[in-house]
């Protein structure tokens, strides 16, 4: 009985081996014949539609990604539309196109871009890549300017517009704000010494005469009287090149800019409080009645239009309406 037992049991051993020699014999040859014919590949597609195939899906990612953040300056990646894989044996004849896949992956990818800002006095200078740069410079400056009152600021920007990125190196930086420096606090010596200079200036009625409107030579002076004048000089005559800029003394409105007899071209300017300037025999006049003007500004050019043997500025000052001598604030 186990006689029998033990070759019934062979001989279905050797069956079975036989037909597993058979399947394993099968899928060698259709892994042979599917190595040969079909390779392994990764289909990608974005919002359902193909676009086309790459060898491998964590390589090509990491090329994507590596191209992308080797440009300096991102701050964040958003991918819009992330492709999608597909794992596909496809006939060995059939190409990938990883760089133009790439191409549009990066269409649907928003680049943030950071970068830093450097200000003098609230004025944008220039910009550098990274904060520790910007905080070396800050400070570089400060030390090569120690006591200065200007304010160094640093201001962190974003874009998603890479042509906005215009950053420089580190030296050139640091002289481009170096020279900043120097002309802003060029500018605030100007600025303290105008606002000494005004300071010193003289008042009528609370009104500060800020500017004298010419320089030149006196050739007649107040009161005085002459065989070209009918009555006494109202006024005082400081003769310069014709074509001079004239400035107007005070901020004011204008009250008259015409052609006004023996004044010839004359301008008028009310300041307020009482306190009026004429400026006669101008050539040109640049105003125009009712117009704002500032302390400073130029109003006309020195002539000799009208009752005039040369060019010069007829200068007024009246007060309510009385002209007074103009050498008790200017020319003395």
């Amino acid at each position: 009985m186990n006689f029998i037992l033990n070759r019934k049991l062979k001989y279905y051993t050797k069956q079975i081996l036989k037909y597993v020699t058979i399947i394993i014999s099968a899928c060698a040859l259709i892994v042979g014949i599917i190595v040969i014919k079909y390779k392994p590949i990764y289909k990608v597609s974005i919002s359902g539609t193909d676009i086309g195939y790459v060898q491998n899906k964590e390589a090509f990612e990491e090329k994507v990604k590596t191209e992308i953040l080797q440009e300096e300056k991102i701050d964040s990646i958003d991918i819009k539309m992330n492709p999608e894989y597909e794992f596909k044996f496809v006939d060995r004849r059939i190409g990938t196109n990883e760089e133009e896949i790439a191409k549009r992956v990066k269409q649907d990818v928003t680049i943030t871009y950071k970068y830093y800002e450097l200000a003098v006095n609230n004025e944008a200078v220039d910009s550098v890549n990274t904060i520790e740069e910007a905080e070396d410079l800050v400070n570089k400056i400060k030390q090569d300017n120690p006591g200065q009152e200007l304010e160094l600021s640093i201001i962190e920007k974003y874009t998603e517009n890479k042509e906005e990125v215009k950053t420089s190196e580190f030296e050139i930086a640091k002289n481009d704000i170096q020279t900043k420096v120097t002309e802003k606090l060029e500018e605030m010596k100007k600025q303290r010494e105008e606002e000494k200079r005004i300071n010193s200036m003289p008042e009528i009625n609370g009104i500060k005469l800020a500017y004298v409107p010419v320089s030149g030579t006196i050739t007649s002076r107040y009161g005085v009287s002459s065989r070209i004048r009918s009555s006494d000089h109202t006024g005082l005559d400081i003769a310069t090149s014709r074509g001079t800029p004239i400035k107007v003394v005070a901020s004011g409105t204008v009250t008259c800019a015409t052609y006004r007899g023996s004044y010839g071209n004359v301008v008028k300017v009310d300041h307020g409080n009482g306190l009026e300037t004429w400026y006669a025999h101008t050539s040109e006049m640049y105003v125009t009645e009712g117009q704002k003007v500032e302390a400073g500004e130029v109003i006309a050019t020195v002539g000799s239009t009208g009752n005039s043997t040369g060019p010069h500025l007829h200068l007024e000052i009246r007060i309510n309406g009385q002209h007074v001598n103009p050498q008790n604030y200017f020319y003395q």
